[in-house]
Formats: C-alpha cells, sequence, structure tokens
C-alpha cells in the first residue's frame, strides 16, 4: 500500500514510514461527509482507488470531518481517532483535496447544516490548493459556489452503470479505451449545457446521465467535479437498492425505490427485476428484502468500471507536481 494514513491532519503523525520509505510524492486532504451508514465504506473506496491510481508513488492522507452531520457512537468513536477536525487543514495546505458526496437532506443546498464549513472549503482550496477533486453534492456545492449554478431534482434517482463518451484530448481522459461505464446515483443534476457556459471541460458523459467528469481552473487550483462514482465498489449500488427498499418496506420513506441499471449479475437482475416489479404494483412485504441473498449477490455482481476508474485517477495525479519534482 503507498498510502500513508495519518491519524490527526498533522503530517508528522502519518504512520511509520521505515529506513527505506522516502519522501511522499502528494500529500492528500481526504474530507469524509458520508452519512453514518456509508462512512467506513466511502472511506475505503475513495482510498482504495486512490492507492491503485498512485502505482509505486506515497501519497500522505490526511482525513478530515466536518461538523454538521449526525453522528452514531460508532462513527464518532472512529472519527476521533482516525480524523482530525475541518479547522485543523488551513495551517497546512495539502497538494490534493477529495471531498465526497452526502445524502441530500433538503431541497436546497445552502440549506445543509455543514453548508458554511464546505463553502468555506472550497473558497479556500480553489486559493490554496493545486488540484482538489468534488464528488457528487460536493460537485453541485462547488458550481454553486464558484458559478451560482443551482442544482435541479431529478424526476427520478439517477442510479445504475451507464456507458460513456471521453472528450478526446482532456487530460482526465487520457488512455481511457472504450467501452467506458461509470456508476452514478443521485437524486439532483446541474445541467451540461450550464457547467460547460460556465467554463467547465467536460472528459466524460453519457447520454443517460449528462455528464460524469468535468473541470476547470478556479483561481489557483484546478478543480475536478465528479457526478459519477468511479469510486464504488461492485456491490456498491446493489447496497444502496437494498438500503432504500428496506426504507420502504419498513414505511421509512413513501416513494418506490428506483432499480439501479446493471447493478448485478444476469442472474440476480433477473431476481431483483421481480422484486421491483412487486414494488412497483405496491406490495411493501418485507419478506421481499429480507430474502434476497444480498451478500452472495454482492460477491456475484461485476466491476467493468474498475480500470476506467484507475486510470482517471492516475490521470488527476499526473497534472499535479510532485513535492519531489
Amino acid at each position: 500500500m503507498t498510502l500513508r494514513l495519518a491519524r490527526t491532519g498533522k503530517p508528522d503523525s502519518a504512520a511509520p514510514q521505515g529506513p527505506d520509505a522516502g519522501p511522499a510524492a502528494w500529500a492528500c486532504a481526504f474530507v469524509n461527509n458520508m452519512p453514518d451508514g456509508a462512512f467506513v465504506a466511502t472511506e475505503h473506496q475513495f482510498l482504495e482507488l486512490l492507492d491503485a491510481a498512485a502505482g509505486p508513488e506515497a501519497i500522505e492522507v490526511r482525513r478530515y470531518a466536518m461538523e454538521g452531520v449526525p453522528r452514531g457512537e460508532r462513527t464518532a468513536v472512529h472519527i476521533e481517532a482516525e480524523y482530525s477536525p475541518l479547522e485543523e487543514i488551513w495551517g497546512d495546505p495539502p497538494d490534493l483535496l477529495i471531498v465526497t458526496g452526502s445524502e441530500p437532506l433538503v431541497p436546497a443546498i445552502e440549506d445543509e447544516a455543514y453548508w458554511e464549513d464546505l463553502a468555506e472549503l472550497l473558497t479556500w482550496a480553489s486559493r490554496r490548493v493545486p488540484s482538489m477533486l468534488l464528488s457528487c453534492l460536493s460537485a453541485h456545492a462547488a458550481l454553486a459556489v464558484f458559478d451560482g449554478l443551482a442544482r435541479t431534482q431529478l424526476a427520478a434517482k439517477c442510479t445504475g452503470v451507464f456507458p460513456q463518451v471521453s472528450e478526446q484530448g482532456h487530460p482526465l481522459a487520457a488512455g481511457l479505451e472504450p467501452p467506458i461505464v461509470l456508476p452514478h446515483s443521485r437524486l439532483n443534476t446541474v445541467a451540461t449545457d450550464e457547467v460547460r457556459s460556465a467554463g467547465y471541460r467536460v472528459a466524460l458523459q453519457s447520454e443517460e446521465t449528462g455528464w460524469s467528469v468535468v473541470s476547470k481552473v478556479v483561481d489557483r487550483s484546478n478543480v475536478v467535479l465528479v457526478q459519477g462514482h468511479p469510486e464504488y465498489g461492485p456491490s456498491s449500488l446493489l447496497a444502496e437498492y437494498y438500503r432504500d427498499a428496506k426504507r420502504y418496506v419498513y414505511c421509512e420513506r413513501d416513494d418506490v425505490p428506483r432499480l439501479p441499471v446493471d447493478c448485478a449479475s444476469a442472474g440476480d437482475w433477473a431476481q431483483l427485476q421481480l422484486i421491483q416489479q412487486r414494488f412497483v404494483e405496491g406490495d411493501q412485504d418485507r419478506a421481499l428484502v429480507e430474502s434476497f441473498p444480498l451478500h452472495e449477490a454482492g460477491a456475484r455482481a461485476n466491476w467493468p468500471w474498475r480500470e476506467a476508474a484507475t486510470r482517471l485517477y492516475t490521470n488527476w495525479l499526473a497534472g499535479v507536481p510532485k513535492r519531489s519534482d
């Protein structure tokens, strides 16, 4: 593993490097805004992808969490041991910044409990961090902060694995060979035409989902916005569907869950379609969810976007000068 995980935001608290370990090529700040149910899984997904993309290069990773996201005891203990308060980032700017998305809780992004902290972070990073990669809700937040663009709610959740078209000549799309697919999972969007008009260059897009990855320079930072989820594991979409289905059958939500496109292998997909049809017909029998072999189906799920995801992150790292250069 080429990542050196700091237990606090201070660089001298990184894990022991050993006598043969050279200096890290980059320092990366990782800001995790996900709710408790996905907090640790999201950390692993992003950091495993970053590690795969770095190859032999070492990256020092400092993890941060924001206030404003409700935490249960288990996640709070993990944050206390492994993460630093956001304010500790100000005194030691990283080379790279990754900010996760989060489950939207209110219609207007500016009304999220952590909005002021997130907006302050993005504004500060545009002046102090060479490059940032912002995922899903954080990407929409950047469009609001930097460009005054408001997200709009989709008529139905965009969820599934979708084919992508790469833009020739975009550095982030270098070496990506078709067919390219990426997962999406979101309730909101910003139109591709609006994003282009704001000066962003599209690296990956899809007819079904609109833009997936765009970039532009904001102040002193190369800003990469990712509306899809290249970091997802093979069973991530399936787990999300299972979560939403449980909420539906236990009457925690009124709307029928949306079955993600191509989220499972062929045999499991057929069973999921039958379950989904029962939901559409109004059936809220809890046995529909409880009897589904989630873990077995997750183990059988395909991972056709992993190579493209790794290449995307490798290309991102290639655009940021190393500390040793």
